[in-house]
């Protein structure tokens, strides 16, 4: 803890900076070109899909978390598919990626946190961070699993 702060001006730093960041970076990434996110492929992760089928239970709780892209003018809300046509699908992909990657950018943020916070401070940050991030990666990519077999069964018959 290179900062030293009274516990108050802890609190007020780590329960504004925290919605700052992630509303922030939500923002930020909503503005990024849609093309910056490509990286669609056909492969169908089998074996990651059982895994955040079986082990992470994602079916019981993905739809629970809130969807901040449709927040902001221009996001591309991801709560429910609007069509089955394969230009959607491969643009819900993308946004796919851009979802994850701001998930990953608020993830590193975390060391901000340790100028001045005492270690037990720091303790529930790493934790908050990885409640509150981590479940919507894995929800982006178990997202981006499906929709890329939709795409290859698509493919397929057509």
């Amino acid at each position: 803890m290179p900062i030293e702060l009274p516990v108050f001006w802890i609190i007020v730093l780590n329960c504004v900076g925290w919605p700052l960041i992630q509303l922030g970076l939500a923002w930020g990434i909503t503005r990024l070109p849609v093309d910056w996110f490509h990286p669609i492929g056909f492969g169908t992760g089998k074996y990651e899909s059982w895994m955040l089928e079986q082990v992470f239970r994602i079916k019981s709780w993905k739809d629970k978390l809130p969807d901040a892209a449709a927040w902001f003018g221009g996001g591309f809300a991801k709560r429910s598919l609007a069509s089955k046509d394969a230009d959607y699908l491969k643009r819900f992909i993308q946004e796919t990626w851009r979802g994850e990657l701001c998930h990953w950018c608020a993830l590193a943020f975390v060391p901000l946190f340790f100028l001045w916070n005492p270690w037990w401070a720091d303790v529930v940050i790493v934790v908050y961070a990885m409640m509150a991030n981590l479940p919507c990666i894995l929800t982006q990519r178990y997202n981006r699993i499906r929709l890329r077999r939709v795409l290859l069964s698509r493919h397929r018959k057509g």
